[in-house]
């Protein structure tokens, strides 16, 4: 049984939860997880029963504002220019005028020829003929001091002194809300509102009445209560959002690499400093604006700043560059020439707020409880209302001395418009305890804590929700190279001249053909070899493939920056992920042309009529030697070694295109001589293989998903675990991607389920698995690091990129970065998703069982007797610690290993289980049951007759108050493990939890020996506050009973419907299409 607001409910069949039946709702509190509309968000937002839209609403997207964003963006486009003198104008008024002559102004102090102002008017215009009256590429680097080939010096006072002349790579950001807009957000709950004006009327007519020194306490204490519970929530939620900001900075840290020094170093993007010169590749976002110093098939795509999807190519005719782009082929150099916000993408930074706004499904479906809650809780506070005012103007109420409060004719105005004041007090702040307003917020609570400590395990959320639905992940597509691998590779076996070498490093054998391979090594990369003056060791960069390639080059002899210089690169293809090939065109001094290839073994091979002998001969490719070549990558692959081959061919120089036809020249590859194949290990990572153990006890299937040979691919996966053994690795279990795309539609559907392993696979097969999986009810989590896995990233349930290998397209595209790369920090990423979702489940238990019990003995002992055991400030301290405390106690949990031995939890399975169900019952009825024994018959069980009825009374009003107070810092315990019988494992660990609990009971003694003014209570001797807590300590054995009692698994409201999966596939596809 699932609670929920008002609403059709819509039976369905649940195949993301091992296909048991659960309820669904196609009520208003229903958005995807991904991509929700428009229209959607707005729809749940008006169903919803909210006392305080300012602070309910505050960590949900503000779809105001998200309209807002786009029309500023537009406007920076337009006007980025006024935008930004009016940042220089600013900055002028902030720091002293420059000298100028004749009304220009004189090159910076530092002695570079050209300034801020200078770059900031040619980067904004594009103006090419400003350039070239610079002196070009060359000149302007001259201006700037910086060589083209090894970049700035980079020591601490070159970037001191940068930084000073031409701004740093920040922009001023938006200051976050201080601590007054908080409290100024916590105090417009109207329920808070209402009580504040009754204690103001309570406190004036108690002053009038009885003077100042006795007449405030009734008015004052609830002021003060009020007081204390906007204090405490405006606290909390400050301290929440400085969480999301620190998040947010974590995320805009990009690291990237620059040239200082002749070597390639790891920076962030806010230590770039004009005058860097930057190496970029696909997917990696231009950092600052800069002009184009060489490149090679590089393509931008400039949307982020203008808006059109459109890819632009840049070369040296069109060599501007823009902050904020991405880059989508190919690869090049720029120089910096403008930062922060003299680049267009810092004034866009700098006018538009980071928004902390996201509503997650769990979030929208606690949205609905609330609103259930609050209208039971609205509907019993108008009874209790009516009931009271009716029996208070009838003469039914009387004093705790036995007189009656209200007769007609003779009680005073004043009197009684200050009881009637005291009945409105009570039924507001019923509405306070029952409408959960901190239940939704409790899911913000939880996903920042979980936020903050999964950066601790490597693992930065970019959005919200992603945590939750890692809860209710079925399967993970992990990639091998650096995930399930440590990606630290080297080469280990090597076949050259038609022979394997071995040593793999053995020059001498190679001494005829190694120019040829060198000149191929050197040339098709895009990694760097740094060899430093001093003598020092050699430096090799680039990704892990790429060094371990160059450092087996170095090794050979190659001497990187020498190999280079001897030929010119005339067009290069870009390493390919649906070729798996690289390629280059060099022309040699004597006007020879050799089109290199490095990439997958087979397929190069499968390209190549000829190879290489040692003696420098060119051979015919014959079958037996194919087969040979064949059988050699089938050996490396089997003990898992990557496998690359490196080819060339010889070509005419006659036809290669001219310069502005170069571009779209298609690099033959046909024809091809077999220079030399390399094995590359890549170990597995240590732990991985109990990590995928752990991932299969939780229901949680791994596949590994690969551009790297079938062979590999398996020899891999038998390694870490993913494979139980080699008689299972048959196909489809073990699949190519050019066979699963080659299927039909519906047999990638029949057989999806089954592939654990797919090998050679392209992002378009990865994203075609995605597909299959989600439309077979999965809830699916894929890994990726390149730019074409953002498709697949964007499909999945869950996108996780690589922190260290992956792009910033990829990293653009998921949901959580990966930061480690590690396989094992996907797993612990599982572990907090369902904590989330665990958490949420124990405070909804503890809130509805204090929400409960409390309605219950107000409106019971209000119909009957006409007064409320629990009065406005009483219930105001157990809102405290229900809805703040509570939330901060339970919410913050850490993940037990314990949540890994359970099946997925669905996404729409009900919020409230049976085993929920059972505790909060057993627990409120006991609670009620003692309570109001204790309310009706306090006097004579407590042994009170002799007193005055006027102090037994006070006495038997504050011991209920207090048993149900100890009542509820009891239970809190038991909410802590729901389902297990031992609720005190691992108690001492939660540092936050125990300090609540003594705080709570700390303020609890408080309140009851020297607050009694405030909260109208007596003390209460040794023997009664040891009766209080024997009753609230019976709940520990009664939770402990109760677990014996079995319930269904299946919901009680649920069952079975057999259009069910029409039903779902229905709803899927309209998710969708919107």
């Amino acid at each position: 049984m699932e609670l929920r607001s008002p609403g059709r409910y819509l039976r369905q069949y649940d195949e993301e939860y091992g296909g048991s039946e659960v309820c669904t709702s196609s009520d208003d509190f229903d958005i995807p997880a991904k991509n929700a509309p428009v229209e959607r968000l707005r729809r749940w937002r008006q169903a919803a029963l909210v006392l305080n839209a300012s602070r309910r609403f505050r960590y949900t997207l503000d779809l105001k504002r998200d309209e807002e964003k786009e029309q500023i963006r537009g406007k920076i486009r337009a006007h980025a220019q006024v935008i930004r003198a009016a940042y220089l104008f600013k900055e002028a008024g902030e720091r002293e005028p420059p000298d100028s002559v004749g009304g220009k102004t004189i090159a910076p102090v530092g002695g570079f020829q050209i300034g801020v102002e200078q770059l900031t008017v040619m980067n904004r215009d594009h103006n090419f003929s400003a350039l070239q009256e610079y002196g070009g590429v060359k000149g302007l680097s001259d201006m700037l001091k910086t060589n083209i080939d090894r970049g700035i010096s980079g020591d601490d006072a070159e970037l001191l002194h940068r930084r000073n002349t031409f701004g740093a790579n920040t922009y001023p950001q938006k200051k976050g809300r201080n601590f007054l807009v908080f409290l100024w957000e916590a105090c417009q709950d109207l329920t808070l509102i209402i009580l504040m004006v009754a204690a103001i009327l309570s406190l004036a007519l108690g002053i009038q009445t009885e003077g100042l020194s006795e007449g405030w306490y009734d008015g004052g204490s609830i002021a003060f209560a009020v007081i204390l519970v906007v204090l405490v929530t405006a606290i909390s939620d400050y301290k929440q959002n400085l969480q999301f900001q620190n998040l947010n900075q974590e995320k805009q840290n990009i690291h990237l690499e620059v040239i200082r020094g002749g070597r390639r170093t790891e920076v962030s993007i806010f230590d770039l400093v004009v005058g860097d010169v930057v190496p970029l590749k696909i997917g990696d976002q231009v950092p600052a604006d800069g002009i184009l110093l060489s490149g090679h098939s590089l393509a931008i795509d400039e949307s982020s700043m203008t808006g059109e999807a459109k890819i632009v190519h840049k070369d040296q005719k069109a060599p501007f560059l823009m902050s904020g782009c991405k880059v989508a082929d190919g690869y090049g150099t720029m120089l910096v020439t403008s930062v922060g916000i003299n680049t267009e993408w810092g004034l866009l930074m700098a006018s538009i707020s980071e928004d902390n706004g996201e509503e997650t499904p769990l979030q929208v479906r606690l949205n609905g409880v609330a609103t259930f809650i609050g209208i039971v809780g609205l509907t019993v506070a108008a009874a209790v209302l009516v009931v009271l005012l009716a029996r208070y103007f009838t003469g039914h109420t009387k004093n705790p001395d036995g007189t009656v409060q209200f007769i007609r004719g003779q009680t005073g105005v004043r009197d009684a418009v200050n009881g009637a004041i005291k009945i409105l007090t009570v039924a507001v702040t019923i509405v306070v305890v029952a409408v959960p307003e901190g239940l939704p917020l409790a899911v913000t609570l939880t996903l920042a804590y979980s936020m903050r400590k999964m950066m601790a395990d490597k693992a930065l959320v970019r959005r919200l929700s992603a945590c939750e639905t890692m809860g209710s992940a079925t399967t993970i597509c992990s990639d091998k190279t650096g995930t399930l691998t440590l990606n630290q590779m080297t080469v280990v076996e090597a076949y050259a001249g038609g022979m394997k070498l071995d040593p793999p490093d053995d020059v001498e054998q190679l001494c005829d053909i190694s120019p040829l391979l060198i000149e191929g090594l050197a040339q098709n990369t895009t990694g760097d070899v740094f060899e430093p003056e001093d003598g020092k060791a050699i430096e090799v960069s680039g990704s892990p493939t790429e060094k371990a390639i160059l450092s087996w080059g170095v090794k050979l002899g190659m001497k990187f920056n020498e190999v280079r210089s001897k030929s010119s690169i005339l067009r290069v293809f870009p390493f390919n992920s649906d070729k798996k090939r690289g390629g280059v065109a060099v022309q040699l001094p004597d006007s020879r042309v050799h089109v290199h290839w490095k990439g997958a073994a087979e397929l190069v091979l499968a390209c190549c009529s000829s190879w290489l002998a040692l003696d420098g001969s060119v051979q015919p490719m014959t079958s037996n030697k194919m087969n040979e070549f064949k059988k050699s990558i089938e050996d490396m692959a089997a003990v898992s070694l990557r496998c690359v081959a490196l080819a060339y061919r010889l070509y005419d120089l006659g036809k290669v295109p001219n310069e502005e036809h170069r571009d779209t020249w298609e690099l033959p590859d046909d024809e091809l001589i077999l220079l030399g194949i390399v094995g590359i290990k890549d170990p597995c990572r240590p732990g991985v293989m109990d990590a995928v153990k752990l991932c299969t006890k939780a229901g949680v299937k791994v596949r590994m998903v690969t551009g790297d040979n079938i062979q590999t691919a398996k020899a891999i996966a038998l390694e870490c675990g993913i494979l139980d053994s080699d008689d299972n690795a048959t196909e489809p279990t073990v699949i190519e991607g050019k066979a699963f795309r080659a299927l039909s539609e519906t047999a990638r559907g029949e057989i999806a389920e089954r592939i654990t392993v797919m090998g050679r696979s392209s992002p378009n097969d990865k994203l075609l698995l995605v597909q299959e999986l989600r439309k077979k009810g999965h809830i699916v989590a894929v890994t990726g690091d390149g730019t074409n896995d953002a498709p697949a990233l964007h499909e999945a349930d869950i996108g996780l990129a690589m922190g260290i290998q992956g792009t910033e397209v990829a990293k653009e595209s998921s949901d959580i970065i990966i930061l480690d790369d590690n396989f094992a920090s996907v797993v612990k990423v599982v572990r907090w998703g369902r904590s989330v979702y665990a958490n949420i489940q124990k405070f909804i238990q503890f809130q509805l069982t204090v929400n409960v019990a409390a309605l219950v003995i107000n409106v019971v002992a209000a119909v009957s007797s006409g007064d409320v055991p629990l009065n406005a400030v009483q219930l105001l301290w157990v809102n405290l610690i229900m809805d703040t405390l509570g939330a901060l106690a339970l919410a913050t949990e850490p993940p037990t290993n314990r949540l890994m031995n359970r099946p997925p939890v669905g996404r729409r399975e009900p919020l409230i289980t049976n085993i929920m169900w059972r505790n909060l019952i057993i627990q409120a009825f006991y609670q009620v049951a003692i309570l109001l024994a204790f309310n009706f018959g306090g006097r004579s069980i407590l042994h009170m007759k002799d007193d005055t009825v006027e102090h037994a009374e006070k006495v038997k009003n504050t011991f209920v108050f207090n048993t149900f107070v100890l009542c509820q810092i009891f239970n809190e315990f038991n909410a802590r493990k729901p389902d297990e019988k031992n609720v005190f494992r691992g108690v001492t660990k939660n540092h936050l939890f125990m300090g609540i609990i003594g705080i709570t009971v700390l303020l609890q003694v408080l309140i009851i020996e020297f607050l009694g003014h405030f909260t109208s209570t007596v003390r209460l001797n040794w023997k009664l506050w040891l009766i209080s807590i024997v009753i609230a300590f019976v709940s520990w054995p009664l939770a402990l009973l109760g677990k014996f009692i079995p319930v269904p698994e299946a919901s009680f409201r649920c069952r079975r419907n057999p259009q069910h999966q029409d039903e779902r596939a229905d709803r899927q596809r309209d998710d969708n299409n919107i």
